[in-house]
């Protein structure tokens, strides 16, 4: 193998790709990068077993075609530290060395046979459809905060993903909040099968997202799932489990309405939380005609209070919520206000986006 590469483009390319690759591996294999060289140019790959991106880079000068497995994470240090605009020459040695070169740097690096580097197959995936960069990341933004991290409950560590009523939702939740973001169902989507997309992929998808404009290519089956863009494409495992039932816990007969101003309200609660506990952030919410008042208890620090104009025309209510949550879903508001829907101090709020309709969130109240 011998190749000659602009180091900008190999660093973009490996900031993709080294990200799925695990800091501590007690498979060597998978610590690795395959680079495979053609005439076309090269294509990066790198798997956890569950996960597998590969990305092809057209830009690359092939001198000699080849593969070789080298370690993702040295290989990505040292181009990032390589000087920006220069060009970065690999090839493989008879000793299964690799030798990376760059103006004055040298490096010699050490590689792994290439037949021990696992293929993930995608298998047949029946459904296909297309749907734009900005609409999936709309739908992974606004309820990837929602995703649990407990691993006991593993078919929460992900967004559920599915077509209901000539929509396509995204859910997710903790058991403490929900957020469920819909958007119109893509044309070809109507067979979609529900999924439980991980939160790794998740994280994955969304920064290969970031550095795309146009549309995604999105094949799934019943296993696996598989986002095509430009130069990338990213296959995962699903989760093997089956989602809770979430319409349930969507509130449905609250009829106290308050609205308020979102940004007002994220810096009320920011300030009153300052000195709740770690443990609890318990925040109460004490709500009269036309204003609400925060009031944050803490034995070890002392009290916080706050007072906030809202509309709010019905029975006086006291409730208590948790401060991170709040501030959690506030920050996916793009509406100038948020709208709370209410019942009493045991029931779940649902609260909207003034400005979106079609994001909805839960929050479980807390004893105050």
């Amino acid at each position: 193998m011998k190749i000659s590469i602009e180091r900008d483009i190999l660093l973009k390319s490996l900031n993709h790709i080294q990200s799925v690759v695990e800091r501590r591996n007690t498979i060597p294999i998978l610590s690795n990068v395959k680079v495979i060289s053609s005439d076309s140019g090269i294509s990066l790959t790198a798997t956890d077993l569950d996960l597998e991106i590969i990305e092809n880079l057209e830009k690359a000068n092939t001198l000699e075609s080849g593969i070789v497995t080298i370690s993702a994470h040295t290989l990505y240090d040292i181009v990032r530290k390589l000087p920006e605009g220069s060009t970065v020459d690999i090839s493989t040695k008879e000793n299964d060395k690799l030798e990376l070169s760059c103006g004055q740097s040298n490096f010699e690096l050490s590689t792994l046979p290439e037949e021990d580097f696992p293929e993930m197959s995608s298998g047949e995936m029946p459904c296909n459809f297309v749907i734009g960069c900005d609409e999936m990341a709309n739908m992974i933004d606004k309820s990837k905060f929602a995703i649990s991290t407990e691993e006991t409950r593993y078919y929460l560590n992900g967004i559920f993903l599915h077509a209901i009523n000539g929509e396509l939702r995204s859910v997710a939740t903790d058991g403490h909040r929900l957020a469920c973001i819909q958007s119109k169902l893509p044309t070809g989507a109507d067979d979609i099968p529900s999924v439980i997309i991980p939160r790794k992929t998740i994280g994955e998808v969304r920064k290969l997202i970031e550095d795309t404009d146009g549309n995604i290519n999105l094949s799934v089956s019943d296993t696996k799932i598989k986002f095509e863009l430009t130069d990338i494409a990213l296959t995962s495992k699903l989760i093997d489990g089956t989602f809770p039932d979430y319409e349930r816990v969507i509130p449905k007969t609250n009829t106290k309405i308050m609205e308020v101003k979102t940004k007002d309200f994220a810096s009320s609660i920011d300030r009153v939380a300052t000195i709740s506990s770690d443990k609890s952030k318990a925040v109460k919410f004490a709500i009269e005609h036309d204003s609400l008042i925060l009031t944050v208890t803490n034995p070890d620090a002392g009290v916080a209070v706050e007072k906030l104009e809202v509309s709010y025309e019905s029975d006086d209510l006291e409730v208590g919520f948790n401060a991170r949550y709040l501030l959690d879903i506030s920050s996916q508001i793009e509406g100038d206000k948020m709208i709370f829907t209410l019942e009493d101090p045991g029931a779940p709020a649902l609260i909207k986006d003034s400005a979106h309709e079609d994001a909805t969130y839960v929050l479980m109240p807390m004893r105050v």
